[in-house]
Formats: structure tokens, C-alpha cells, sequence
């Protein structure tokens, strides 16, 4: 990595200027400077290029047609057939798989960061599309004159009301949701924010970097959530557990003693003998 522990690098500021405000909120460019944790020097700007020239291609495949259907099914051949994106089930976890400059690279990638590519296609197109945040497995959607289609983005393939049941059932059971106690459907069919798109990407890494105890990573990655979301205050917990688990005691005890003003019960008393090992740490 470029950046010390003792500064911010001018890529999270960056990263701050395209999230700070909903109104202007830059979601490709958000999405694409996450890889820069990885790769410092990424060329930000090649990226967006080779979309633009997936665009263009599509743009142009399209000439004067304004049927909605047949656009959908003229972008879906384009995308999964002709450039043929699809979810990279054997690395499924690989971090890379969260970096649209690699996924625009090799084709292959996790629903939400195949979804985006689609997502900015679709638009290019004049294709009224959504992300939609779905439990487990991010979808895509489509409202045409006949009607609302939900897509898996990883295949193209749609989704009928009863099979998106199906789906969230496994959800449903694991929070101990009942079926009479379920909300609509529809609730969880809803259009994702571009900020809660961006933080889904961004927990997808958190979690992926705690399992693999690449803490230098994971630290990177939630510097990103705190300025996406500052208002979560369990991430400045999550970031003190990591610093610690990194070895930067100092860093860690800023953290905490602030997650500490608002910790209660069992994991107030667990914070505090953190704090307490790292100031005999220190």
C-alpha cells in the first residue's frame, strides 16, 4: 500500500468529494475508486473509458430502436453473450471480484459489481433501471409499458413473484421472520440508494478482509464506510479491532474510547478491557 498509518491518502479524500453529498453522489466513480485500496496507482480513468466504449458499442447496436422489451433483451445478448460477463463462482471471495476495473477486465465478478457495469449499459440506452439491494444477492430491474422485471444480473435471467420468494425465504428464516410476520414483497424489491450501494460493496470487503485477517485492508476498507456512513458508530469499533489486530495501539484506543461513549451492557465492560490491554500496550 502507498498510504502510511499516520495520514489519509488523497485517494480516500477523493473518495470523500464523490460521497458527501446525495444530490451529486458520483456512484461508477465512487464504485471504481474502491479498488484503489488495492492498487494505488490505478488509472481511475481507464476504466470509465472502457465503459464509454462499451456504450458506444451498444449505443450503436441500438440505433433507432425505442421498444423497451427489445431493448432489454438486445442488451442482455450484448452483455452476457456477446462480452460474456457471469459471476465468478470459482473465486467467489476473491476481493477482486469487488473492483470493476477488474471485472471490466476479465468478465467475471459478484452480483453487485456485475450489476453496476449492467446497470450504467442499461442507462446508456435510455433503459429505466434499478440495483435492488435484495437479501443475499444483489438484483436488477427493469419497468417496461408491460411491466416490472426483475433480473439476476449475474445471468439475465428474470425472476417470477413466486421464485423472489423462494429466494428470500432462506433470509426470512435465518432473522426468525415469520410468514405472517413478513413484510411485502415488494418492500424488499425497492430501489437501492446509490450511498447504500456503494456500502454494500464496501461491508462485502469488510467482511471478506476480517475472514482472511488482512487488517491493513480492512482498515482501508472501513475508513471508506466511515466516511460513506459516519453515522454507524460501530464501525469506529470495527476500526479500533482492527487497528488493534494490526498492531497500532494508539490508533485502536482513538477508536474505542469513542465507541465507548455509546457501547452498553456486556459489550460496554468488553470494550473496556480492550481499552485497558491497549493502554498497557501503548
Amino acid at each position: 500500500m502507498s498510504w502510511t498509518i499516520d495520514e489519509y491518502p488523497t485517494a480516500l479524500n477523493y473518495f470523500a468529494s464523490l460521497v458527501q453529498s446525495d444530490e451529486n453522489f458520483a456512484l461508477m466513480e465512487a464504485a471504481i475508486s474502491i479498488a484503489q485500496d488495492a492498487e494505488p496507482d490505478l488509472d481511475l480513468q481507464s476504466a470509465q473509458a472502457e465503459l464509454d466504449r462499451l456504450q458506444v458499442r451498444l449505443v450503436q447496436r441500438l440505433a433507432g430502436e425505442d421498444d423497451g422489451l427489445r431493448k432489454l433483451s438486445a442488451l442482455n445478448k450484448f452483455f452476457y453473450g456477446d462480452l460474456g460477463f457471469a459471476g465468478n463462482l470459482n473465486n467467489y471471495y476473491d476481493p477482486a471480484n469487488s473492483y470493476i476495473h477488474h471485472v471490466l477486465q476479465t468478465r467475471r465478478g459478484i452480483p453487485i459489481s456485475v450489476a453496476l457495469i449492467w446497470l450504467e449499459l442499461a442507462n446508456s440506452i435510455d433503459l429505466p433501471v434499478e440495483g435492488i439491494s435484495f437479501p443475499g444477492h444483489f438484483l436488477v430491474k427493469v419497468r417496461l409499458p408491460q411491466g416490472q422485471v426483475v433480473q439476476d444480473p449475474l445471468t439475465g435471467d428474470s425472476y417470477s413473484a413466486n421464485a423472489l420468494a423462494e429466494r428470500l425465504q432462506p433470509f426470512l428464516d435465518q432473522t426468525g421472520i415469520t410468514s405472517e410476520d413478513a413484510p411485502p414483497l415488494g418492500l424488499y424489491l425497492q430501489a437501492a440508494h446509490p450511498r447504500d450501494v456503494v456500502g454494500r460493496m464496501l461491508r462485502n470487503l469488510q467482511e471478506i478482509h476480517h475472514a482472511q485477517k488482512n487488517w491493513a485492508m480492512l482498515v482501508a476498507v472501513l475508513n471508506r464506510l466511515i466516511l460513506l456512513q459516519p453515522e454507524r458508530d460501530e464501525l469506529y469499533r470495527d476500526r479500533g479491532m482492527a487497528y488493534a489486530q494490526w498492531g497500532v495501539p494508539a490508533r485502536a484506543l482513538l477508536d474505542l474510547e469513542r465507541y465507548s461513549n455509546v457501547a452498553h451492557g456486556l459489550e460496554a465492560d468488553l470494550i473496556a478491557k480492550a481499552i485497558a490491554r491497549l493502554r498497557q500496550a501503548d
